[in-house]
């Protein structure tokens, strides 16, 4: 068995946000292999959270978000299964920096079950024309559409990162995603918690005017505060 040092307990909790046992215990099952404990907590993480997630969650906060030019704004509904939790700065943070998220990076929906579907079929046709159009016409029709469906899963997944909250990086670390921040929310409060649904506001939004990028107000005024 490969001997478990404390430098990569300490890389493998940076990396994931699990606790010290957690990681040893991990390191340990998978012989001291970082990837494969990754994997393995992840694979433990999304057990626990599978069965928190059929709990009903209908208590929360909603958050909100103004930013300091006044012309964006942003409510959000973050639901949890107690009151008691729900009034705990650790939802309410939670719930404002969702909101701060949704100000930045403007996704459209929530989760990747919530997209429009025949907008998600459109965007697969043209992705997978977009593939077929640099494909080799003298490669074997299998292999073409090995490469094919490869192009269009990461394409995908691509495209979901710019629309899909759940998905996009998380805005104050861009090492994880919302719903990694998400994940770790669940397991310090120890319950359900979760981001129901949206709505941004924008001064101006859908009238033709001079093109000014918010966003990156926000993500600067983020930056600062940090």
């Amino acid at each position: 068995m490969a001997e478990i040092s404390a430098k990569l307990v300490k890389e493998l909790r940076d990396r994931t946000s699990a606790g010290m046992m957690e990681c040893k215990k991990a390191l340990v099952e998978t012989n001291g292999d970082l990837e494969k404990a990754i994997d393995l907590l992840k694979e433990k993480g999304q057990s626990k959270l599978d069965k928190k997630a059929n709990r009903i969650a209908a208590e929360g906060v909603i958050g909100s978000y103004i930013h300091s030019n006044n012309r964006i704004g942003v409510i959000v509904e973050i639901n949890t299964e107690t009151d008691f939790s729900a009034k705990t700065d650790q939802i309410k943070d939670f719930a404002k920096n969702i909101a701060m998220h949704i100000a930045a990076m403007n996704p459209k929906y929530v989760s990747e079950s919530d997209v429009d579907k025949e907008e998600l079929e459109r965007e697969e046709n043209v992705l997978r024309q977009q593939a077929l159009n640099e494909s080799n016409a003298n490669m074997p029709e299998d292999k073409k559409e090995m490469i094919i469906q490869n192009k269009l899963k990461g394409r995908l997944k691509k495209w979901y990162s710019d629309f899909v909250l759940l998905d996009q990086p998380y805005v104050k670390d861009q090492d994880k995603t919302v719903d990694q921040y998400l994940r770790e929310t669940v397991a310090a409060v120890g319950e359900n918690v979760k981001i129901r649904r949206f709505a941004r506001f924008e001064v101006g939004e859908g009238l033709e005017k001079k093109q000014e990028n918010f966003a990156e107000e926000v993500q600067s005024q983020i930056n600062s505060a940090k």
